[in-house]
């Protein structure tokens, strides 16, 4: 048997406090004939359901109900892989990261569109499609308005979705059929009567309400906003690891036809309608009109409510709607003679800069906001707009007192396009970064390597929300009952001002607070009781400093043992702990060398904070010292966690295969190291066998060797 084959299946269950726990360990069989009805069942109840919730807006179970389903055909294709069929529903959530995106060619050109500005460039193409045509007849037009996002190809044979690509160049694109499996409003099978091939045309977007969510995670962690949302859908579609794809809210609007074999349409409307019956979301802005001057009518019309779409637009695309004279009509070199886009003005406007702010935002980053003469863009006041970062603010020269242009497009936060240079007169004034936080008084830093400034301040109220979650979360405090909800009230009525705050509550003011009775208050005082002398790696973790994770607090706690030692340790100390770079022990100085830190840190000892020391692991009940090598996706748990677990257990993690390695974990979809681990003799082990292997070292007291992984890996049963 090989190493990367087994006949048997391993089913673990976290447990907390004791790693992953190996639950159930069975043959793998062949499903049985209900197991394959089942299976099928279970795709077409998914598929109808999502089909309910994302294209008609009409639930009819809780999603619930809908998970629970979801989760028994995982746990179906998990323990049987041949029951996953090419349109099963699981494919939505990913598939293991590509290393590049193969070339994919398109059969038929995707073109672009000539671009009109105004009712008299649309009455002259009119005139050139009837001195083409050589009559006079009426023609109708199809119209729509004009998506503002990544233009693909969905090529389906047999009614099964079996590529998608990018528009790319409009003679080849890139192939990116894994991401786009994982959007909901793409379905994996046509509906109702269908081609026997077709490439199905359109663009994903990303709606207004999901791009603001988007960037308000990239606040929380601490990274660049996204510029507007068709950049955030151009770039999710273009992740090579379709996983992150799949947690991107994207949406697939359809707005032609390639290829079509095995069927026939008359006129665009009769095919979009088809596109509809398959499953694709319907465009209800999507009309008919009978002459170029009720299209010019319609356009003026899109352009007045152009705010009102859940999507950024940017104008309206009209087509010939007889599909005979598009054949008739046929294509220029770039762009078909049957259709054109009507392009709006971009929603820009000139202003002056009245002063350039910095506001702290809910992680700590420092961001520079232009304050501006108000201005009306695009039917919206707008006084304020975003710099992004000093880098921006460099980049484009922005000053205070200059004139600017700001553009805005849907909610999304206007920003300051460029500085008319030209206007300036000589009062105009550089911004300079404050060094302390306008908020809290906290020093305020840009870490190396970084472009956002920060406030250091533990107890700055602008991030205090962010901050709370982070200190009880379960890789942090884990401190059980402090939910979100919980935090906002807290912060909201002023009861918790700082992370040491919480240690001051009671079990009658909780249970004063909406949706705590005295049971849920208790459990609350009782987990906050219980997380004062939580591991010292876990508190400095949950004090969020800058570069300083799981696996670096750890160190750091392994190192100092104590948190003043951590507190005073010097730049040279923390320079010989593994994995701290002079950025992070920059870093980790600044931070506890700040008054307000300090403060908030005294505080939570005189409340009886004192973390304890890590635990003394000897050799007997650890991995002793061997050496171990990721590669490849792992499923049960993150890379990060089986790193945390091997250096927890005494075991070491490096980045290359060497002769001194001990063991290769090799995931699904591993890479070259597998050759090289063959090469150099060393022991390449499966995920199962990695997960047997250090359940055996937190459970026996025989140390795990090269020389007797077999026995410990046949303990398991994987053998």
């Amino acid at each position: 048997m090989g190493l990367y084959s087994s006949p048997f299946r391993v089913i673990f269950t976290p447990h907390k406090g004791k790693g992953i726990v190996i639950e159930e360990i069975a043959r793998v069989s062949t499903p049985s004939e209900s197991e394959r009805k089942r299976a099928r069942e279970l795709g077409e109840l998914i598929s109808y359901h999502n089909e309910r919730y994302h294209l008609l807006d009409s639930p009819e179970i809780s999603d619930a109900e809908f998970d629970a389903l979801f989760r028994e055909l995982v746990d179906l294709e998990a323990r049987f892989p041949e029951l996953r069929t090419p349109d099963s529903p699981t494919l939505r959530v990913g598939a293991p990261p590509l290393s590049e995106f193969p070339v994919a060619l398109h059969a038929e050109p995707m073109l672009g569109l000539e671009n009109a500005t105004d009712e008299v460039q649309l009455l002259d193409f009119e005139r050139r499609a009837r001195k083409f045509l050589g009559e006079a007849g009426e023609i109708s037009y199809e119209c729509e308005p004009k998506f503002d996002g990544l233009a693909v190809e969905l090529t389906y044979e047999d009614g099964i979705l079996t590529r998608a690509s990018t528009r790319g160049d409009g003679i080849s694109g890139e192939d990116v059929t894994p991401n786009l499996r994982t959007l909901p409003t793409i379905p994996l099978k046509l509906t109702a009567p269908h081609p026997s091939l077709v490439d199905v045309r359109g663009e994903v977007v990303m709606l207004l309400e999901d791009f603001k969510e988007l960037n308000d995670e990239q606040d929380e962690r601490g990274l660049p906003p996204f510029a507007n949302p068709r950049n955030a859908a151009a770039g999710s579609v273009r992740q090579l690891d379709s996983k992150v794809t799949a947690k991107r809210k994207l949406t697939f609007i359809g707005y032609g036809i390639g290829r079509l074999a095995g069927f026939e349409f008359n006129s665009q409307l009769e095919a979009m309608e088809a596109m509809a019956d398959w499953g694709f979301l319907p465009n209800d802005s999507r009309v008919l009109l009978s002459s170029i001057v009720e299209v010019a009518a319609y356009c003026a019309d899109i352009e007045k409510r152009r705010e009102e779409f859940p999507y950024e637009i940017d104008g309206c695309v009209i087509k010939v709607d007889d599909r005979e004279l598009q054949a008739r009509l046929g294509n220029k070199s770039r762009s078909p003679r049957w259709a054109i886009a009507y392009k709006f003005p971009p929603m820009q406007a000139r202003t002056k800069v009245e002063d350039i702010l910095p506001s702290v935002g809910r992680t700590g980053a420092v961001t520079p906001v232009a304050e501006l003469a108000p201005v009306n863009v695009g039917g919206v006041t707008v006084s304020r707009a975003t710099l992004h970062n000093m880098d921006e603010v460099i980049r484009k020269d922005i000053r205070i007192g200059d004139m600017v242009i700001v553009q805005r497009a849907g909610d999304v936060i206007p920003e300051v396009v460029r500085a008319l240079k030209e206007e300036r007169t000589g009062e105009e004034e550089e911004f300079k970064m404050v060094e302390h936080c306008p908020v809290c008084g906290a020093k305020v830093t840009r870490p190396e390597g970084e472009v956002v400034y920060r406030c250091e301040g533990l107890a700055c109220p602008a991030q205090l929300r962010g901050r709370l979650r982070h200190f009880v979360s379960r890789r942090a405090m884990d401190i059980e009952g402090v939910g979100e909800k919980l935090i906002d009230q807290l912060v909201d009525t002023g009861m918790v001002k700082d992370i040491a705050d919480l240690f001051t509550l009671t079990k009658e003011v909780l249970s004063g607070m909406e949706r705590m009775g005295e049971k849920s208050a208790k459990n609350v005082i009782n987990a906050l009781e219980e997380a004062k002398t939580r591991e010292l790696g876990r508190f400095i973790n949950a004090l969020g400093i800058s570069h300083v994770g799981e696996a670096t607090a750890a160190n750091l706690a392994a190192a100092f043992k104590t948190l003043d030692g951590v507190m005073s340790a010097s730049e040279e100390a923390l320079l010989e702990i593994e994995d701290i770079g002079p950025q992070v022990a920059s870093s980790i100085i600044s931070f506890f060398t700040d008054e307000k830190n300090v403060e908030t840190i005294d505080k939570l000892k005189t409340l009886g904070l004192s973390p304890a020391q890590p635990e003394e692991r000897s050799g007997e009940d650890s991995l002793g010292g061997a050496i171990f090598v990721l590669t490849g996706t792992l499923s049960v748990m993150t890379r990060e966690e089986a790193k945390e677990t091997i250096k927890r257990l005494g075991g070491k993690v490096s980045s290359s295969v060497s002769a001194k390695t001990t063991y290769l974990v090799a995931g699904e979809s591993p890479g070259s190291k597998v050759k090289k681990a063959e090469e150099a003799g060393v022991t390449i082990i499966s995920e199962q066998q990695f997960i047997a292997l250090v359940s055996t070292a937190q459970s026996k007291p025989e140390t795990p060797t090269p020389g007797n992984v077999k026995k410990h890996l046949s303990q398991q049963k994987l053998f």
